[in-house]
């Protein structure tokens, strides 16, 4: 899949799993932190829940990537 600067159309391509129940969009921990993306702290953890309801193996979501570090 591309992702795409908003402000310079600067894109790179990447291997990505599409979920498409998910309600919204997420990206490996492991690959921001390979290519040296910086990471934002939330405001508020975001807790994740499995399509059986459970709780996520990994955990609440505790950072985001303002995908303008390409």
């Amino acid at each position: 899949m591309g992702i795409e600067k908003i402000d310079t159309h600067e894109g790179k391509t990447v291997k990505a799993l599409l979920d498409s129940r998910a309600i919204g969009m997420f990206i490996s921990r492991s690959l921001v932190e390979k290519r040296g993306y910086r990471l934002i702290k939330v405001k508020q953890p975001i807790q994740v829940r499995s399509m059986d309801d459970t709780g996520n193996s990994r955990g609440a979501i505790y950072h985001k990537w303002p995908l303008t570090d390409l």
